[in-house]
């Protein structure tokens, strides 16, 4: 399996390469050549399989440079039932009638970032000992990344972490996940800005080849494809607790800002799985909504892209949208650098046509947008009338999944994080606090660790190379 760039670039690069380097010297992410396929009788073994041998046996599809007992050993450490909580990692609760939740927030920083980031703290350690190398991760966080990239990487042999966020623009809770953690690895960087102005700097960072091989820069953002593929796997375990065989059909629900929680379902979809609709739901950060709906993908600025009480959705440049697009183009680099990185670069927008259509109908995508009204009224109405406490994320994906039900096809809406994470919109939901894991009591007051930095690429390439002396 080897892997190209959405831009175009010659080279082809195996996976443990990749895993390593981020973006492509290009500046375009890297997708596989082509999806592998799974048939029916693939889906019917699988049915069943433990989590983690779920995962070994997607996973073992893309990646052939580690070998299988290893491969298999890092699959069986990660997802284990102490980390996750429970036997099934991902249960399905039923919710209403055709409609499901998918936990994925069991893991150690209650949200669905920890699927993929726990797999990816793994696999570095177990990479950079194979090599003998160490590697400094730069990475951008609007709320939940980070801290699951924190949490996986502490105490990590050979790996410094730096994570840039958004100052002051994400949850108290989310914040102090953060920002308590006193790991000599780990280093906060508060950016005066939005999420945007940090994906920037990382890129531009990424894009600064000289300096990213100085000093060894890597990312865990869903940049990096090994995140992506380590969300594939819940796609399948998701359809398999929802099915009974495996001609059935079911829809996904994605909460949906940076496009890599849904772009993981358009490779499941693209392997075989079979998925009727993806749905995405945005908040009032619409840029993805607006595309499916009108075929033209606009970006805002910094002080265009609201600040929500869905904070890991206030993302106005969905990175991962060009593997998407590179897909929905015929896998035409020259055409994906034009539109990416001159024709975005100098309108800010790019439109297109007929392939708004093909995205629907060849790739299932429909879409849908909630305001801060409609989360209270969703996580209000699930709470009185089934018990159910989600958040404000969360209740974006179900108010739009309601929107694009179809009979007889279930819905599982993906969960993206744990109520507790967001107090204060669900006191103004309920009236009540969420619960809180005995773990995370006191939190807020912690002692924080964490350096505000201007938006600038300069100052952050300042600040790594003096704690990397």
């Amino acid at each position: 399996m080897l892997y190209l760039s959405t831009r175009g670039h010659p080279d082809r690069k195996h996976f443990c390469e990749i895993l390593l380097e981020g973006l492509a010297p290009d500046g375009g992410l890297y997708l596989p050549e082509s999806y592998p396929k799974v048939d029916a009788a693939t889906l019917a073994k699988w049915r069943g399989l433990p989590y983690a041998d779920l995962a070994f046996e997607i996973l073992s599809l893309y990646i052939d440079d580690i070998p299988a007992a290893d491969l298999r050993a890092i699959c069986r450490k990660t997802y284990t039932a102490e980390v996750f909580g429970t036997r099934e990692i991902v249960p399905l609760r039923p919710l209403e009638e055709g409609v499901y939740l998918e936990a994925l927030s069991n893991g150690p920083t209650l949200a669905f970032k920890d699927m993929a980031m726990q797999l990816l703290g793994n696999l570095f350690e177990y990479e950079l000992a194979r090599r003998g190398e160490e590697l400094n991760i730069l990475g951008a966080t609007s709320g939940d990344t980070g801290s699951a990239a924190e949490y996986a990487m502490r105490g990590k042999k050979g790996v410094r972490v730096f994570m840039t966020s958004p100052n002051g623009r994400m949850s108290a809770f989310q914040q102090a996940q953060m920002f308590s953690l006193q790991d000599a690895n780990i280093h906060n960087l508060a950016v005066e800005g939005v999420f945007d102005d940090c994906q920037d700097i990382v890129k531009a960072v990424s894009n600064d080849l000289a300096f990213k091989r100085k000093y060894r820069i890597g990312t865990v953002n869903s940049i990096n494809w090994a995140r992506l593929v380590a969300q594939v796997v819940y796609y399948f375990a998701g359809y398999f607790q929802a099915t009974r065989s495996d001609d059935e059909r079911v829809s996904f629900a994605v909460p949906s800002g940076n496009f890599g929680n849904i772009c993981a379902g358009h490779v499941a979809r693209m392997m075989g799985l079979p998925i009727a609709q993806l749905v995405l739901a945005t908040n009032e950060n619409d840029v993805l909504d607006e595309f499916f709906r009108t075929g033209t993908y606009r970006v805002r600025g910094s002080q265009d892209t609201y600040e929500t009480s869905s904070p890991s959705m206030d993302i106005s440049k969905a990175s991962n949208f060009e593997r998407f697009v590179f897909d929905l183009l015929q896998r035409d680099g020259a055409k994906v650098r034009y539109l990416f990185a001159e024709e975005l670069a100098a309108k800010g927008q790019f439109t297109l046509g007929a392939e708004v259509l093909q995205a629907r109908e060849t790739y299932g995508f429909v879409s849908g947008k909630s305001t801060h009204a409609d989360r209270l009224a969703t996580i209000r109405d699930t709470w009185e009338r089934f018990g159910t406490m989600i958040d404000t994320h969360t209740a974006d994906g179900l108010k739009v999944a309601r929107e694009h039900r179809r009979p007889g096809v279930p819905t599982i809406v993906l969960e993206t994080a744990l109520p507790i994470k967001f107090a204060e919109t669900i006191v103004e939901a309920l009236g009540r606090e969420p619960d809180r894991p005995a773990k995370f009591a006191g939190i807020e007051q912690l002692p924080k660790r964490v350096t505000v930095l201007p938006a600038d690429a300069e100052r952050v390439k300042q600040f790594i190379a003096a704690h990397c002396a």
